[in-house]
């Protein structure tokens, strides 16, 4: 079985890199974008029958910083 986990900072939390990216898409003038939050995929090769608790177990313990990131499975 396959999951996607997206993990983005959450609202009111500086994301210098998607500052970044909004910055560089205005110099190659790309007019309109008014704001660019960056976050992260991670796809996981689990075994059939893996429970989304235990997903979600991995995500709070490893893949997402609880304190300024939020997550989201997508078992595929």
């Amino acid at each position: 079985m396959k999951a996607r986990v997206h993990v983005m900072l959450k609202d009111g939390v500086l994301d210098p890199q998607g500052a970044a990216v909004q910055h560089a898409l205005g110099s190659l003038g790309f007019e309109g974008v008014e704001s660019v939050r960056q976050g992260k995929v991670i796809e996981l090769d689990l075994a059939d029958g893996t429970s989304e608790d235990t997903i979600a177990q991995m995500c709070e313990k490893l893949l997402a910083n609880m304190v300024i990131e939020s997550y989201r499975v997508e078992v595929l």
